[in-house]
């Protein structure tokens, strides 16, 4: 198989689309781990403020203890929803990630296809064998890549199920620890 001109800047093209769409997702996914970082900033500076007009307000022991107490559970809710937008923009932005880059894979195991049964056709004659062992290393090749990605996969959904269950009890830790003071 022979690539002219045409092809081979046709491939090249694809490639640089294809990086300029991931730069993009790229720098999407970081505008919103700014935004975010900016509003939960000016959300914990405005509470700050609002805390501490509060504890110039208390009168005596147990009011302030009443004021500590308050503040826990809000502050771990707030922690546990701060760390799951940062959990989606990372995994939204993985997945699209994922998506082109699996895409890419496709195309390439495409072309790797169509070359090896190129090479099928045009081997000569008493290469039977040969060609068997070629078509075997590249068909394993293939599948061991597959293989790697479902394992990713499955490593990835792990990580989330494990991620929400950290969080939960993480909530459900501080909610009850307020509730005893």
């Amino acid at each position: 198989m022979t690539y002219t001109a045409e092809q081979f800047t046709a491939a090249n093209k694809a490639n640089v689309e294809t990086l300029a769409t991931l730069s993009n997702q790229a720098f999407a996914g970081f505008e919103k781990l700014v935004e975010l970082n900016i509003a939960a900033s000016k959300a914990a500076l405005s509470e700050s403020f609002s805390h501490a007009q509060a504890l110039l307000a208390v009168k005596d022991a147990q009011e302030l203890l009443a004021l500590q107490a308050g503040v826990l559970q809000p502050l771990a809710e707030k922690s546990a929803a701060y760390n799951r937008h940062v959990y989606n923009i990372a995994s939204t932005s993985g997945a699209e990630f994922t998506k082109a880059l699996e895409a890419k894979f496709a195309e390439a195991q495409k072309a790797v296809t169509a070359v090896v049964d190129n090479a099928v056709k045009n081997a000569p004659a008493g290469s039977d064998t040969v060609v068997a062992l070629f078509k075997s290393a590249v068909s394993a090749g293939q599948n061991a890549v597959e293989t790697a990605q479902n394992a990713a996969k499955q490593a990835v959904e792990l990580a989330e199920s494990n991620f929400t269950a950290v969080t939960a009890q993480a909530v459900n830790a501080a909610s009850t620890a307020s509730k005893k003071r």
